[in-house]
């Protein structure tokens, strides 16, 4: 049930275009993701989704098991039908939450201690928990229970949540029974080269069906991701899809394509989408600023989501000024689709053999319109 076809690569770069074979569906790849956290993408209904050719969806185990519980989703019929999406879904495992939450985390080789964000119970998470919860929600993709370590670390904080991250993926793989699912192992290492290829050999040892690429846009530099991106490349199975876990800047995903990634998700185009910044085909845009009081042009031209086909940048800063619902919709509705456009657009040009001018014209177009 779950297949992965590279269809053309980029000889100067290693750019990848492929397929991606689930049970619901076929996912074309590069592909970005949009973050489903609990079972809906903030601000946007599964027609519209579908309507800016959404692939593939992701929720999180965490919130999920939270709420309203992995029991109650299962008796639904599973996530797909809980909440109305027929296509692929993507499940983080949690881990990411025993980073973020840190403060209210106790961490052992064991497990995670963890009190909930919405009110202090005590919750034991671990690999053997972490897959039961996805394997309840039903996703077609499960990701390995891990330790994404913060920025900066230390090279011994780093190899302490490198050596447990192989060890809960060895946990993981074991408890993971459900033959519907593809499970995903997890490279970490932070920005340590010998770290990271100490968890790459060690991960892929375990011959998951896909690889998550943990612990980075979480602070570092630009240019230590893509170091760390190329030193992957050269020694991850090409055979495998790499999901770069966490990445939406528009810079960040052309350049993890030009280095081998396969797969993106991240909250970033639909919080700033909700607070009035938006990508557009030259650039980051806030909306908000006074320069577009009297702008009564579209968003931007090259964009045919539903936004920039209808409405004008003076009346967005309207809306937002006026605290309007529909400010959030239709700027999360446009900063996915260019998104998903962007990816796609990188997918077309790796197979038309022309990725390096995209790259190059992508570069040079997309700048930080900063504006008060």
């Amino acid at each position: 049930m779950f297949e992965f076809t590279i269809q053309a690569v980029c000889p100067q770069t290693g750019a990848r275009a492929g397929t991606l074979n689930t049970p619901h569906g076929v996912v074309r790849t590069p592909v970005f993701m949009p973050v489903g956290t609990v079972a809906t993408v903030k601000a946007m209904t599964v027609r519209e989704l579908h309507e800016i050719e959404t692939q593939i969806l992701l929720g999180n185990t965490y919130h999920l098991y939270l709420r309203p519980g992995a029991e109650i989703v299962a008796e639904a019929g599973g996530l797909h039908r809980f909440m109305g999406w027929d296509c692929p879904i993507l499940t983080d495992s949690g881990g990411f939450q025993v980073f973020s939450l840190a403060a209210l985390n106790e961490i052992t080789d064991q497990e995670v201690l963890c009190r909930s964000h919405l009110d202090g119970s005590l919750h034991a998470m671990s690999p053997e928990w972490a897959m039961e919860v996805q394997e309840l929600l039903g996703s077609d993709i499960a990701m390995c229970f891990d330790q994404c370590g913060p920025f900066p670390a230390t090279w011994e904080q780093a190899q302490e949540s490198l050596i447990r991250t192989t060890l809960w993926a060895e946990r993981s793989q074991k408890a993971h029974s459900r033959p519907d699912q593809a499970l995903f192992g997890i490279v970490q290492g932070s920005i340590y080269d010998d770290l990271r290829l100490r968890s790459a050999k060690e991960i892929t040892e375990l011959d998951f069906p896909g690889y998550g690429i943990g612990g980075l846009s979480v602070g570092e530099p630009h240019e230590d991701m893509y170091r760390i991106l190329e030193l992957l490349d050269d020694v991850m199975p090409k055979d495998k899809p790499r999901y770069l876990m966490g990445v939406g800047y528009p810079p960040n995903i052309v350049e993890g394509i030009a280095r081998g990634v396969d797969m993106f998700d991240c909250v970033l185009p639909t919080r700033n989408g909700r607070n009035g910044t938006l990508f557009t085909s030259f650039g980051r845009v806030n909306i908000k600023a006074q320069r577009y009081e009297r702008d009564f042009t579209s968003l931007d031209p090259e964009c045919d989501c539903y936004l920039c086909q209808n409405f004008t940048r003076a009346y967005l800063r309207h809306l937002y000024r006026c605290g309007e619902i529909l400010a959030a919709r239709l700027c999360t509705w446009h900063n996915l689709r260019y998104t998903l456009r962007l990816a796609a657009g990188a997918r077309e040009a790796i197979l038309a053999g022309t990725f390096p001018e995209f790259r190059e014209r992508f570069n040079a177009s997309f700048l930080d319109c900063k504006a008060s």
